[in-house]
């Protein structure tokens, strides 16, 4: 069975975003030229990320940009309410032909209550399966409201909407698509009652897949089956020498300060930068060296053969993967190690590059020819010099 490759629609951009020397001014008429090449170059969707820009507005902005791409669009339940954001999600899928899928995102006790959310960790996770249940019901076309303890909705009156003819039975959508993530107790049990798309940052292929298969017991015991994704940043070239060559660019890029403040997001409770001691003997030279004032080489960052945990927009995960994990590589390291995360089952990749048109490019170009793409239509190839995996397959 084939994967699913998606890119990153949001802001900022640029060669080295996360520093203020390398990150771009960009405004709408960039997203939509961003949206246009994922959507021609084949890209099975984009995320869209929680941040400056509210995810509904940017998607429905872009539709006339696109034709096929999904749109999965990162929400904060509670933020709007789930009887207007399932009219809003109703809209665009009725404008786009069913494009909008929603990322479900529970947030963090410093980013919430900043949004008017006060509510314990677990509880978070309690009041966002109610949310997400009503959403779909109403979303489906259901009347009937909905009563649970954090979410009264009433059932909907006969002459609601105004406009539309009394009497009328409200239109029906099919089952709505929602991914994200969950990894304490009280997130996994969220997640297998209520996605379709467990996500989880990359690891190394066989640790992401020993996850995937703990919540996939979990997701057993309710007779679910979920399908799994995650999510990393790529760096991929004609050959392996010339991607690490560009890795070790984007860390002669990054300042000593951006890496300390990433080191000290990452760090357990309790700990601290200047004493932390990490379990792994590359990470404390790592360590020892950042204290001291200077960046490790790149290569200095590769956990597992084409995996790096180098700086990136999301954070310089030098303690370990997280947000900023990134593969590095030629296309045939890249595929390699793409191969291997599918055999742990994983399905769909969310990738990033900056800048994002250029790196878009050059991932279509290099790296989807060499890959088994299950995308719902035919990927264009962008050199016709380079052989589809198909065509591959079937010569050998």
């Amino acid at each position: 069975m084939g994967i699913k490759v998606l890119w990153y629609l949001t802001a900022p951009d640029g060669q080295v975003p996360w520093e203020a020397d390398g990150r771009w001014h960009t405004g709408f008429g960039h997203l939509q030229q961003l949206a246009g090449a994922i959507d021609k170059l084949g890209y099975y969707g984009a995320l869209l990320a929680t941040g400056a820009d509210e995810v509904n507005v940017l998607a429905a902005s872009v539709l006339s940009s696109t034709q096929r791409m999904k749109f999965v669009a990162a929400i904060y339940p509670g933020l709007i309410a789930p009887a207007k954001l399932a009219q809003i999600a109703q809209t665009i899928n009725r404008f786009s032909g069913g494009r909008l899928i929603y990322n479900a995102v529970n947030g963090n006790d410093k980013m919430l209550p900043a949004q008017g959310i006060h509510l314990a960790h677990d509880e978070r996770y309690a009041y966002s399966l109610e949310y997400w249940e009503a959403f779909k019901r109403l979303y489906a076309g259901s009347t009937d409201g909905y009563q649970g303890k954090y979410i009264q909705i009433a059932p909907r009156p006969a002459d609601f909407g105004g406009g539309s003819q009394r009497g009328a039975a409200p239109p029906r959508y099919a089952p709505f698509e929602l991914w994200g993530a969950g990894t304490s107790s009280a997130g996994v049990a969220h997640s297998v009652q209520s996605l379709d798309v467990y996500l989880s940052f990359a690891n190394t292929p066989q640790k992401l897949g020993d996850k995937f298969r703990r919540v996939g017991a979990e997701a057993a015991k309710i007779g679910r089956r979920l399908e799994y994704g995650t999510r990393l940043q790529i760096i991929v070239r004609e050959t392996e020498e010339e991607a690490w060559e560009y890795a070790q660019y984007l860390v002669d890029r990054t300042s000593v300060e951006y890496a300390r403040q990433s080191i000290e997001r990452q760090l357990p409770p309790g700990e601290r930068f200047e004493t932390y001691v990490s379990p792994d003997p590359q990470v404390n030279r790592n360590l020892e060296q950042i204290r001291a004032g200077r960046l490790p080489k790149a290569r200095d960052y590769e956990i597992y053969p084409n995996i790096w945990t180098g700086p990136a927009l999301h954070g310089f995960n030098v303690l370990g993967p997280a947000q900023g994990t990134t593969l590095v590589g030629s296309a045939e390291n890249v595929a390699a190690r793409i191969r291997e995360f599918q055999e742990q089952g994983v399905g769909t990749f969310i990738l990033s590059g900056w800048p994002l048109i250029e790196e878009a490019y050059r991932v279509a170009d290099l790296l989807f020819p060499l890959l088994d793409l299950d995308h719902g239509f035919e990927v264009p190839l962008l050199s016709p010099q380079r052989k589809p995996q198909a065509s591959l397959a079937a010569a050998a």
